[in-house]
This record gives C-alpha cells, structure tokens and sequence, in this order.
C-alpha cells in the first residue's frame, strides 16, 4: 500500500500542474529495491514507476538521483527515465518516473549500447568531479572537484570507503597498507584523459530493455570521471556481451592497457560492497592489491 501522504502529494501535483485528476488503481512492488521502496503504479493516468523511502534514511537522495537523470538526458546520447516529480514530504521522500516496460533486446542491442556509452563520455568537464554529492548505493559518494584524476580517484573514491571498511573493521592494517603502497603507483598505472561524464553505477542490474529494444539507464551515481569506470563496472557481476566492448572502441578508442586496468577501478565499487555486505568481497580486493 502506497502511503497517504504520497498520494495526496501525487494527485496535487497532477491537479495543480496538469489539471487533472490522479488516483492509483493498483500498485505491484518491483525487484531489486534493496534500499527504497519501488513500485510500478496502474493509475487513471497511466502506469508510473514510484521509489519512496523514509525522508530521513537516505537524506537528498531522490534529489541527486533526479539531478544525475537530468544531466544523463541533456547528453541526448542514451535513454533514462523521465523524473515526472521528486518531493520530500514530512516523512517521506520519493521520486515518480516515467514507467520503462523491460521488452527483448534487439539484435543490435549490445552494438548500439556500446556505441551510445562512447557517445555519453564525449561529454566533458574541465574539472573531476560533481557540484553536489550523490549516492552509490545507499553509501554517499563524495565528488569534491580535483584537477587531477589520480587525486580524485584516491581521495574521493578509494580512500573514503577505505577508512570506513577499517572503521568497520572489515579491513586491517596490513590491507590498508596495501591501499597506501597502490596510491603511490597509480600516476604511472592510470594514464590522464579529459574529465567526461559517467553514469558511475554501471552493472547488468542498472539497465533497461526498453520498448525499442535499446538500453535504457536506471539508478545512476553520476560524476565526471575517467571513462574507464564505466567500462570496468560493467565486468563485475557476469559482464556484458563482447559486442558492447568492440562497439564502444570502435565508436570512441580506448588508450591500450585498458583492458589490464579494469580490475583497478573495480577496487571502488568492490569496496562499497565490502562496507555494505561484508567481507565476502574482501578476498577479491586483496586478490587485485597484490597484483599491483
């Protein structure tokens, strides 16, 4: 059951701004809403797709994720989903996005796919980072602006989720030391390239097959950063289609080593599942560290 204040929220938005009347006919929960509430929502207006959670949880998280959809959509270069309305309520936060229908992928659906992410990173900043923090998963993620992408990568992604994995105590010293002795080398492991826009969160579980059967970005954690996180993410948890890595180089070439540098970034994203879930992923932190 959806709660009453988001639906008086909802039918005053679409009273007010549309001047018509709104009213929720049935509501089915969605998979993979780990952290929020998600719902698809059978209205009088059509089907919806709502996340809600309670307001002091995960505080601006709806915001920022409204702000990361934004910025994807003005790229004009891959489909999201529309942000209809983000409000916070006195005791709920929520986001109401155009509902997406998963269908079959196309025949091109890994070649296109490819292509499009290459076109997304041709958007540029001047400066790593975001204006505002946002989210990766329900863990915030700090995007400070630095001018140099290997400052970035140790002091805004890998040193923070660090120091909380030892907080946590999930993580020693002799691992920590690791981390440091790495810190050291990553200005001749990672080479430098333009700032550009990445979706951040980018795994098999956050995309849609959309009615065209073209991909579809949901749940973004956006900032501007190497294009090579999106790449690595994309690897862990099973992977993309070969097709997908051959389109992008051939739309947008990556700097030879790529391929050798995936594991690096995925350090990132394998921590903030350390933090979240556990030390079931410890071992493949480690695993990567001592490669280096």
């Amino acid at each position: 059951m959806i709660p009453g204040q988001i639906q008086q929220a909802l039918s005053a938005f679409f009273h007010q701004q549309q001047h018509v009347d709104f009213q929720i006919l049935s509501s089915r929960p969605l998979g993979g809403g780990s952290i929020n509430e998600v719902h698809v929502l059978k209205t009088t207006l059509g089907p919806f797709c709502l996340k809600y959670n309670n307001n002091a949880s995960f505080p601006k998280m709806f915001e920022t994720e409204a702000r990361g959809l934004k910025l994807l959509t003005e790229a004009r270069t891959i489909r999201v989903p529309k942000v209809i309305l983000q409000s916070d309520l006195s005791d709920y936060s929520f986001i109401l996005l155009e509902f997406i229908d998963p269908t079959h992928p196309s025949n091109e659906f890994f070649k296109d796919f490819g292509r499009s992410l290459a076109r997304l990173h041709r958007s540029k900043s001047e400066l790593y980072g975001l204006d505002y923090n946002n989210y990766m998963g329900s863990l915030s993620q700090n995007n400070c602006y630095h001018t140099d992408w290997v400052d970035f990568f140790v002091e805004e992604r890998l040193d923070k989720q660090v120091k909380l994995a030892m907080h946590k105590g999930l993580l020693d010293q002799s691992g920590e030391r690791l981390f440091e002795n790495l810190y050291l080398r990553l200005s001749e492991l990672l080479p430098e390239e333009p700032a550009c826009l990445v979706h951040g969160d980018l795994w098999s579980g956050n995309f849609i097959v959309s009615e065209n059967g073209k991909a579809c970005l949901i749940d973004p954690a956006v900032y501007y950063g190497n294009r090579e996180v999106d790449l690595a993410m994309s690897t862990l948890f099973g992977g993309f289609s070969p097709e997908f890595y051959n389109s992008y180089h051939e739309e947008y070439p990556l700097i030879p080593g790529w391929k050798e540098r995936l594991d690096l970034y995925n350090l990132y994203p394998l921590l903030i599942h350390l933090n979240l879930f556990g030390s079931s992923y410890l071992g493949s932190i480690l695993s990567i560290l001592r490669r280096f």
